[in-house]
């Protein structure tokens, strides 16, 4: 479509449908240098994959709240399309086995004990449901 014309420096100042005497030269309508005079200056490879991530952490998001709205029986999963439920099932089985496959640092049921403690004798302070304990170690100012 855009017959351009270009400054002294050649760069794109106008575009114009029909050849004029200032503008003789053709170029296609996704020529780089007519999309960047439009405005449309594309997307770069980084901002391209940050886009990407945008999706798959917002994809996450998605999966968990169908699972929240499950739990909660808002929905059933048979309310979901076929093609969905398809696709929920298939990432569930890809996280599912993504996780049995991690490095498990620490044993989560080890922690419920620290962090609820079932002592009711008064003997230690606690704190937001942990244990305070006072290993008689104090700091130069005196904590």
């Amino acid at each position: 479509m855009p017959f351009v014309a270009r400054n002294a420096h050649g760069v794109v100042v106008s575009l114009h449908r029909q050849p004029t005497p200032e503008t003789q030269e053709f170029l296609p309508d996704d020529h780089p240098e007519v999309q960047g005079f439009l405005g449309h200056t594309g997307s770069s490879p980084q901002r391209q994959a940050s886009f990407e991530t945008l999706d798959a952490d917002f994809v996450r998001v998605l999966e968990d709240l169908i699972d929240v709205l499950i739990a909660r029986n808002v929905i059933r999963v048979t309310d979901l399309p076929p093609e969905a439920q398809g696709k929920l099932f298939s990432r569930k089985r890809f996280r599912d086995n993504q996780t049995r496959n991690a490095l498990t640092l620490f044993d989560p049921a080890a922690l419920e004990g620290v962090a609820h403690p079932a002592s009711t004798s008064g003997d230690a302070p606690t704190t937001g449901g942990l244990d305070v304990i006072d290993t008689g170690f104090h700091d130069d100012l005196g904590r």
